[in-house]
C-alpha cells in the first residue's frame, strides 16, 4: 500500500512500511525510511506506484482548467476528492484525486486551502482582486527581465538611468529598477560601480567615487541655511602686537596667527592666538548643531567642504589688516635656556599684520638664515626669536622622548588646474618637506598652546577632550595623559576650530578655565562625566576617519591621474614591506607581485602597466632593484 501525504507543505508519495495507531513508516523509492503522523496522510492507493502517481498527477494538475474548476466548485468549504468526483463524472482514482488537490494547491488565488485535503473558493471579488495583482507582478517581471537584458547587452534604460544616482548609497531594493539592475549584476558577474560605468550612467570614476560620499554624507547638499551673524568680540580689548600667520596657499580658515615680544634682554613673550568662534557657537544653539553634524571639515584636492558656514568663517578668520576675537596664550620664557617662566590666556582682539603663505616664505627660509643675524631674511625680527626659542622648546620634548623626531618625509600639495570634479583637470603635485623651519615653527608653538591649554583645564578640573599616546596605542579621552610620541605630558586638539569640531568643544571648555579660575568647573559647557563629552568622542572619531578616508581615496585618485598625464610607465619606488613600495615622486604606495626580500628603505624601478581609476589601483611589475646602500 502507497499513501500521498505533506512534508513541510510538500506532496510526497510512498510506500507504508508498518503502522501504528498515530504514525506510519513509510519508504521511498531510494530505500530511506521515516516517520510520518497518520494526520497528514491525504489518502493511500494501491497503484500506480508512487513515482508514476507523482509524475502523472502533475501532468493532469497542469491540464486542468483551474477558472473551470472554481466554477464548478461549491461555494462552501469542500474536499478535493469531491470536486474531483464532480469535474470527472466518476469516482476519481489516484491520478485524478492527486491531480486535483495539486490543481488546488497551485492556485491560492483561485482556492483557500482550510485544511487537510479541504478548500475554499475564493470570493468573486477577492479573486479578481488576486488575479489583478498576479498580472500585475507578472508584468513587472516582464519589464524587470527586459530591462535587465537591456543591461547585459551595453544598454541602459532610461528609467535605471534616472535611479542610478540611488545605487551607490541606499539603493530602494523593491523597485523594479534596482532588481532589474541586481539582476544583471549576477547575470555579468559584476560589481554595482563598475557596471554603472560601463553603462555610462557615470561619465567617469571621480564623479562615482564623489556621489559616493556626498549622497552618504551629504544626502541634502554641503550648503547651509541662512544664520544671523553678530558682532561677536566687538568689547574685548585690542591687543598692540604684530602677529603673522602662516598657511597654505588656499587656506581660507586662517585659525592662528603668533607674535612675540622681547620685554628685556633675556626674556621672551610668545604670543599664539587662535580664532574664537565659540564665542558664537554654544553647546546646543543652532550654530553648534550645524558644526556636530559635520565634525570637521573635508579637505579634497581642489575642494573642501566646511565644518562652519562661510559667514561665520569669514567673523572669525584671522584675515591681514582685519581686527577679530582671539583667544590668546602668552608665554614669558628665559630666551637663553628656554625655561618657561610663566603663561596667562586672554580672550582680546588682534589685527593680524598679514598672512603669509608657506610656499612663498619656504625658498627664502633655512635654517643657515634663521641661525645668522647677519643674514638677510623676510620677517627676521619675528622669525629669528621665534625660531630660537621653539628649537629649545623642540630640545626640551627630544629629552623626555628619548629620540629625535622623524619628519623628512616629502608631503605633497595637490593643486588643480581645472573644476574638481573634472579628471582632465591638470594635477600639479608640489612637495614639501616636512621638516622645513617654517613648518617646524609654527608646529612647535601649536604643541605649546595645546599642552599649556591641557594644563590649564586639568588644573581647573575643567574636563576637555584629550589625545594620549602610551605604549604605542593612540586614543582620546576626558581625562589628561601623557603622549608620548610628542613629549608633553598632556595634550588637547584646541587650535583649529574653525576646522575641527573637538577643537570648538576645547576652547569653550578654555574660555571657562581662563576666565572663572577655580570656579570654572561649574561655569564650563561640560560637567565632568559628562555623557555628551564622551558622546562627541565617539561620533567624532568615526566621522573623522571617514573623512580621512575619502580624502585619501582622492588623492590617491589623482596621483593616478597624475600618472598618466605625465605619461609615467616606470617610477622609481622605495621598498616598505612584503610587496609594498613608495613612490619616489608621488604619495602613492603600491602592490607589486613577486618582491623579493629586501631592506626596508632600498630602491627599485617598477613599471606601471594599467590604472584602474575605479579600484584605485595600478597593475605593477618589478623591473630592476637597486643595490643595497
Amino acid at each position: 500500500m502507497y499513501v500521498l501525504f505533506e512534508d513541510s507543505g510538500n506532496f510526497k508519495a510512498e510506500k507504508v512500511f508498518s503502522e501504528s495507531d498515530t504514525t506510519l513508516q513509510v519508504e521511498s523509492a531510494s530505500g530511506k525510511r521515516s516517520k510520518i503522523k497518520k494526520n497528514s496522510v491525504l489518502f493511500s492507493f494501491e497503484q500506480p506506484a508512487p513515482a508514476q502517481l507523482m509524475e502523472q498527477a502533475q501532468a493532469l494538475a497542469e491540464s486542468l482548467d483551474i477558472n473551470f474548476l472554481w466554477e464548478c466548485a461549491p461555494q462552501e468549504e469542500f474536499e478535493a476528492a469531491a470536486l474531483a468526483q464532480d469535474y470527472f463524472g466518476h469516482t476519481p482514482g489516484a491520478v485524478e484525486k492527486a491531480g486535483t488537490i495539486f490543481a488546488l494547491h497551485s492556485a491560492p488565488a483561485y482556492f483557500h486551502r482550510r485544511g487537510k485535503g479541504l478548500y475554499r473558493p475564493a470570493p468573486p471579488e477577492i479573486l479578481q482582486a488576486a488575479l489583478a495583482a498576479i498580472e500585475k507582478k507578472r508584468l513587472q517581471q516582464e519589464q524587470i527581465e527586459a530591462w535587465a537584458q537591456d543591461m547585459v547587452q551595453g544598454r541602459l534604460p532610461e528609467a535605471i538611468a534616472q535611479k542610478a544616482h540611488t545605487f551607490l548609497a541606499q539603493p530602494d531594493k523593491n523597485s523594479l529598477e534596482w532588481k532589474a539592475f541586481d539582476q544583471a549584476q549576477k547575470e555579468l558577474n559584476t560589481g554595482t560601480e563598475k557596471l554603472l560605468l560601463s553603462l555610462g550612467a557615470w561619465s567617469n570614476p571621480l564623479t562615482l567615487h564623489q556621489h559616493r560620499f556626498l549622497s552618504a554624507h551629504f544626502p541634502k547638499g554641503t550648503g547651509f541655511p541662512a544664520i544671523q551673524v553678530q558682532d561677536w568680540g566687538q568689547d574685548l580689548p585690542l591687543a598692540q602686537v604684530t602677529a603673522y600667520s602662516v598657511d597654505d596657499a588656499n587656506t581660507i580658515e586662517i585659525d592662528d596667527a603668533l607674535s612675540v615680544q622681547v620685554p628685556e634682554p633675556g626674556r621672551i613673550r610668545v604670543g599664539v592666538h587662535i580664532a574664537v568662534p565659540a564665542l558664537a557657537i554654544k553647546r546646543g544653539n543652532e550654530l553648534d548643531q550645524l558644526a556636530r553634524a559635520r565634525m570637521a571639515t573635508v579637505y579634497t584636492p581642489g575642494y573642501k567642504i566646511p565644518m562652519l558656514p562661510p559667514e561665520l568663517i569669514a567673523r572669525f578668520s584671522l584675515d591681514q589688516g582685519q581686527v577679530r576675537p582671539t583667544l590668546s596664550l602668552y608665554v614669558d620664557a628665559d630666551s637663553n635656556t628656554g625655561e618657561i617662566l610663566g603663561h596667562q590666556t586672554r580672550l582680546e582682539r588682534i589685527a593680524v599684520e598679514r598672512n603669509l603663505r608657506q610656499h612663498e616664505l619656504d625658498p627664502l627660509i633655512s635654517e643657515q638664515a634663521l641661525n645668522d643675524p647677519a643674514a638677510d631674511l623676510p620677517y627676521a625680527d619675528w622669525l629669528r626669536p621665534l625660531w630660537a626659542f621653539s628649537r629649545q622648546l623642540a630640545a626640551q620634548r627630544e629629552a623626555i622622548r628619548g629620540k629625535p623626531e622623524n619628519n623628512n618625509r616629502v608631503e605633497y600639495t595637490f593643486e588643480l588646474d581645472g573644476p574638481h570634479d573634472d579628471p582632465n583637470s591638470i594635477i600639479r603635485l608640489v612637495p614639501r618637506v616636512r621638516n622645513a623651519p617654517l613648518s617646524l615653527l609654527v608646529a612647535e608653538y601649536m604643541i605649546l598652546a595645546n599642552q599649556l591649554w591641557g594644563g590649564l583645564l586639568a588644573e581647573h578640573n575643567v574636563p576637555g577632550i584629550y589625545r594620549s599616546q602610551q605604549f604605542m596605542r593612540t586614543r582620546m579621552s576626558t581625562t589628561p595623559a601623557p603622549h608620548e610620541s610628542i613629549g608633553v605630558p598632556q595634550y588637547t586638539w584646541s587650535t583649529s576650530p574653525l576646522r575641527r569640531y573637538v577643537d570648538l568643544i576645547n576652547q569653550g571648555q578654555i574660555l571657562a578655565a581662563a576666565e572663572h579660575g577655580i570656579s570654572a568647573r561649574l561655569a564650563a559647557p561640560f560637567q565632568p562625566k559628562d555623557a555628551d563629552l564622551f558622546a562627541i568622542i565617539g561620533a567624532f572619531e568615526g566621522q573623522y576617519a571617514q573623512w580621512s578616508d575619502y580624502q585619501s581615496a582622492l588623492e590617491r585618485y589623482w596621483c593616478l591621474r597624475w600618472l598618466q598625464q605625465q605619461g609615467i610607465t616606470q617610477a622609481r619606488a622605495t621598498f616598505i614591506k612584503e610587496d609594498l613600495v613608495r613612490l619616489n615622486d608621488a604619495p602613492l604606495v603600491l602592490h607589486v607581485p613577486g618582491l623579493p626580500a629586501l631592506d626596508r628603505g632600498q630602491e627599485v624601478t617598477i613599471d606601471l602597466l594599467a590604472f584602474d581609476e575605479l579600484a584605485l589601483t595600478v597593475e605593477c611589475r618589478l623591473r630592476e632593484i637597486a643595490t643595497a646602500a
